[in-house]
């Protein structure tokens, strides 16, 4: 019976999404348009000549961040438990932060988050 408040938690969550997602397809207007159904990318004429080549530096930053993120989901219950970890839990998170500093260090030593002006 112990596990009786979570399935109530897990049920009710899944009442909520199923009703977030049926609702608005039983009472929303579906009335579609020519211009509805046309494409739509950040207010710009997607039928207009192409502005070149995407940039692969906006994607490296945008993967540096997570990683930066990922780090912190690591370290963070590491610090709650590190009198309880001992020199082994330290030693672990030294191997992790290592590796982790030889990506910054690539990433430094190539400038691949130097970003230009125009």
């Amino acid at each position: 019976m112990t596990y009786a408040p979570i399935l109530m938690t897990f049920a009710f969550a899944a009442a909520v999404a199923g009703a977030l997602i049926l609702l608005p397809k039983l009472l929303a207007p579906r009335r579609l348009t020519p211009i509805k159904a046309e494409p739509f990318e950040c207010g710009k004429d997607p039928i207009a000549i192409s502005e070149g080549r995407f940039a692969i530096k906006f994607s490296t930053i945008a993967i540096f961040f997570i990683i930066i993120d990922i780090e912190l989901l690591f370290i963070w219950p590491w610090a709650l438990l590190y009198r309880q970890l001992g020199w082994f839990g330290f030693l672990e998170m030294m191997v992790f932060l290592g590796i982790l500093m030889l990506g910054f260090l690539y990433n430094g030593s190539r400038q691949l988050l130097h970003v230009q002006a125009r």
